[in-house]
């Protein structure tokens, strides 16, 4: 009972912290003015799949572009950090969480068929966007069926699964760049890389996407659909609170991440409530009421005897976020 009172108290002291002594955080509240939502002090484990993470100083859901701009210039001006937040797939966010503005996108969520494009908000949950492709027939984007996150994140991660990638299909970005303008890029394949796009690296927020789709039967669309969404249960990435693959696949290596730390034995390896999956060795799981300082220790120690005994160095898919 002690270590759950104290593990209490050091919650309630951060709350404390984010909500009455950042003068910074105050000032703003009182002077932002959007037709989105703000709050102080919001809970980061709420909106993040592996459902840990301290509070954000200041969370706001714009509501449009305007409202963006509008954040950014007033973060900008009183030298507030800030962080686009898509599904909360793929990032850890630390126990003290995230200090600044956290642009919560989820009101960007567009859904529009144009021919052989399709436009996308880029808050719209990928997995949302691909089924409703498919009860129209649009083929093109069931490889990221049951994949969790936005379709912002799919973007900017250049998710890959079961073969195909996001670079394949997509055709346009729009987005607010470094100076708050509105811009449009015209996808070039050359400009990605295997999880890796063009806007990783920059601060920019992306908030409409478009792909190119084409016509296919809904019952074969949904039959492919539910055959990569057993794939993900039979690997357990529905069993438990998770950020699916932890490390990124590398070919030179010879055998998938999962396959090689599944052959140093660390499925079930854990510290407190965080865990390998019994099911997959690339995935870590919140067994309930993990920490992510927790989750983190689990992640450095895979990628440690990762090095100690196979001499290899694996590169996270799953970022650090907020003040570790």
């Amino acid at each position: 009972m002690a270590g759950a009172r104290g593990k209490h108290d050091w919650k309630h002291a951060q709350y404390f912290r984010y909500a009455t002594v950042v003068p910074t955080v105050n000032k703003l509240l009182k002077k932002i003015n959007i037709s989105g939502s703000l709050t102080a002090a919001e809970p980061m484990s709420r909106h993040t799949t592996f459902a840990v993470g301290g509070p954000a100083e200041l969370y706001a859901v714009p509501n449009n572009t305007d409202d963006i701009r509008e954040l950014l210039r007033l973060a900008e001006e009183d030298g507030l950090p800030w962080f686009v937040l898509g599904g909360g797939a793929n990032i850890l966010v630390s126990d003290s969480g995230i200090r600044g503005l956290v642009l919560d996108m989820r009101a960007f969520n567009r859904f529009e068929h144009r021919g052989e494009d399709l436009i996308l908000g880029a808050g719209m949950p990928v997995s949302d966007a691909v089924a409703a492709a498919a009860e129209l027939g649009l083929g093109g984007l069931e490889f990221l069926y049951s994949m969790p996150g936005s379709v912002g994140g799919a973007v900017w991660m250049n998710a890959r699964c079961y073969g195909h990638s996001v670079d394949e299909v997509l055709t346009e970005v729009r987005y607010i760049d470094e100076e708050r303008r509105l811009r449009t890029y015209t996808s070039s394949r050359e400009e990605f890389a295997y999880k890796r796009s063009p806007f990783q690296g920059r601060k920019t927020v992306m908030y409409e996407t478009r792909f190119r789709v084409h016509r296919a039967d809904p019952s074969e669309l949904a039959a492919r659909m539910r055959e990569y969404k057993e794939d993900r249960a039979s690997k357990g990435h529905f069993a438990a609170p998770s950020a699916g693959s932890v490390f990124k696949n590398n070919r030179a290596f010879g055998a998938p991440t999962g396959q090689l730390l599944d052959s140093i034995g660390l499925r079930g390896y854990r510290v407190g409530c965080a865990k390998v999956s019994d099911l997959h060795a690339n995935i870590v799981i919140n067994t309930g009421g993990a920490t992510a300082t927790e989750i983190r220790a689990v992640i450095e120690h895979m990628q440690q005897q990762a090095e100690d005994r196979l001499g290899l160095t694996l590169e996270r898919e799953v970022l650090y976020a907020g003040e570790w």
